[in-house]
C-alpha cells in the first residue's frame, strides 16, 4: 500500500520525503499496469477511483488510455468516461471498442441507479400537473378537495361536504411535457455530460415526456435522435473548446412549440464567449413566454465548479437562479419545474 501511494503522490514532490518514495510511475505502460492491478488488490474501489483520477490528472496518464490494455486494467468511473470522451478524437480504431464497452458500464450502472426514482418522481409530477373535476376515489387530491369545499363546512357535523372533487390526471399516452437538456460541453463540464445524458435516456424512455438533447460548445449539436443509446450520445460529444451559450439558446428556442408545457434546463458554468445580452434577453423572453427555465451549474457529485458569477447573478435577477444539483436531486428538481412550484435549491446554493 505504501509502495503504491508514494508512486503517485511521493515522486520527490513534497520536502522531506524519503529518497526511496519516489518511485514514481513514469511513462512506462508496464509498471502503469502492474500499478493499477496493485491499487486494486490494496484499496477499496472508491479510493481506487481517486487514485486513478489523480494519477490522470498528476502524471499525464491520459495517452497510456488509448491502449486496450490500460483500459481492461483500470476501475470504470464517472471520471474515467469524461477522460476517454476528450480523448475520443485521438483514439485508434483498437482502442475504440474496448473504451465503448467501459462507458456501456459506467452507464448501466448510473441507469440502474437513477432510472427507477427518475420515472417514478416525474410519473407522480405529471399526474399532479393534469388535475381532474370528476376523479375515481383513489385519485382524489384530498388537501385541494377540502381547501375547495371549505365554504361548505357543516359545524353540527363537524365535517366538510365535498360538492366538487379535485383530483390527479392520469398519466397518459400522450405527450404532456417538453423537455429540452441543454448542456455545455467544455472540458469542465465532464461529469455533467455524462450524467445529463443518462438523464436523457431515462427520459426519452417515458411517454408523457417529449424530451431533446442539444450539446454545444462554440457550435451546437442536437442529439436528440441518438437518446436511445445514451452510449452513442457520449461518443457524439466532443468535450473541450470555446462556449457560445447564447447560440445554443437560440437554437433550443426555435424548438420550442408548446411553452406553457416546456421545460428548458441549461447545464452550465456560463462562462459566455457569445454575446452576453443576448443570451439574457433570450432566457427573459423564454420565461415571458411561460417556460420553465432551470440553470445548473453542474450535474455532479462534485459542487459547483468554477462558474462566472455575474451571469449567475443575472439569471437570478431574471428568476431563474443557477445551482449545482446533484444526479440525486435532479428528479425533485425536474419535478419542481413540471409542476410550476419553487425548485428545491439545495443550502449552498451559488447563486446567493
Amino acid at each position: 500500500m505504501d509502495a503504491a501511494l508514494a508512486a503517485l503522490y511521493g515522486s520527490g514532490r513534497d520536502a522531506g520525503r524519503p529518497a526511496g518514495r519516489s518511485a514514481g510511475l513514469g511513462a512506462s505502460a508496464p509498471s502503469v499496469a502492474r500499478w493499477l492491478g496493485d491499487i486494486r488488490t490494496y484499496f477499496p474501489t472508491s479510493v481506487v477511483q481517486v487514485m486513478q483520477h489523480d494519477a490522470i490528472e498528476r502524471l499525464g496518464l491520459s495517452a497510456l488510455l488509448l491502449e486496450p490494455e490500460m483500459l481492461e486494467a483500470v476501475e470504470a468511473d464517472v471520471h474515467l468516461v469524461g477522460t476517454l470522451l476528450s480523448l475520443n478524437k485521438a483514439m485508434p480504431e483498437t482502442t475504440r471498442e474496448t473504451a465503448r464497452t467501459v462507458v456501456r458500464k459506467v452507464v448501466a450502472d448510473l441507469e440502474k441507479r437513477l432510472a427507477t426514482r427518475t420515472r417514478a418522481t416525474l410519473t407522480g409530477a405529471l399526474d399532479r400537473s393534469a388535475r381532474v373535476s370528476r376523479p375515481r376515489h383513489h385519485d382524489i387530491d384530498w388537501d385541494r378537495t377540502i381547501r375547495a369545499n371549505l365554504k361548505n363546512y357543516l359545524p353540527e357535523y363537524r365535517t366538510v361536504v365535498p360538492e366538487r372533487l379535485v383530483g390527479y390526471g392520469r398519466a397518459s399516452q400522450s405527450v404532456k411535457k417538453d423537455v429540452v437538456l441543454c448542456i455545455d460541453q467544455s472540458g469542465s463540464m465532464a461529469a455533467s455530460v455524462v450524467y445529463a445524458s443518462v438523464f436523457g435516456a431515462v427520459l426519452a424512455s417515458m411517454r408523457a415526456v417529449d424530451t431533446r438533447l442539444v450539446v454545444f460548445d462554440t457550435a451546437v449539436v442536437d442529439l436528440t435522435d441518438q437518446l436511445d443509446d445514451p452510449v452513442d450520445v457520449l461518443f457524439g460529444t466532443r468535450l473541450g473548446g470555446g462556449t457560445d451559450i447564447n447560440r445554443a439558446l437560440a437554437y433550443c428556442q426555435s424548438q420550442i412549440t408548446r411553452p406553457a408545457d416546456t421545460v428548458v434546463v441549461l447545464i452550465s458554468d456560463l462562462y459566455e464567449g457569445g454575446i452576453r445580452d443576448e443570451m439574457l434577453k433570450r432566457v427573459a423572453a423564454m420565461k415571458a413566454s411561460g417556460v420553465q427555465f432551470v440553470a445548473l451549474l453542474a450535474l455532479s457529485d462534485e459542487g459547483a465548479p468554477a462558474y462566472d458569477r455575474e451571469h449567475a447573478a443575472a439569471l437570478a435577477a431574471l428568476g431563474a437562479p443557477a445551482f449545482a444539483c446533484t444526479p440525486d436531486l435532479f428528479p425533485e428538481v425536474m419535478a419542481a419545474a413540471i409542476e410550476k412550484r419553487p425548485l428545491p435549491i439545495p443550502d449552498m446554493a451559488t447563486h446567493q
